[in-house]
C-alpha cells in the first residue's frame, strides 16, 4: 500500500497554521478589544499558540 502524503509532516504547514491563527487573534485584539487586561490575555494565548502548536503537530506527524 502506498503511503498517502501527510500535510502534518510539512514544516510550512506546521508553522503556517499557528501563524495564521496568531495573526487573526492579534488583529481582533488590536482592532476590537478595548479592555487592557483582555488584550494582554489574548496576546498571551496567541503567543502560546504560535510556540506550542507546531510542537504538537510535529509529534502527531511522527506518530502518524
Amino acid at each position: 500500500m502506498a503511503q498517502s502524503p501527510n500535510l502534518v509532516r510539512s514544516p510550512l504547514f506546521r508553522w503556517g497554521l499557528p501563524a495564521m491563527t496568531t495573526v487573526i487573534i492579534v488583529a481582533i485584539t488590536v482592532f476590537l478589544i478595548e479592555d487592557q487586561m483582555l488584550r494582554l490575555l489574548m496576546l498571551a494565548v496567541a503567543a502560546v499558540d504560535l510556540l506550542v502548536t507546531p510542537q504538537i503537530l510535529k509529534r502527531a506527524a511522527r506518530n502518524a
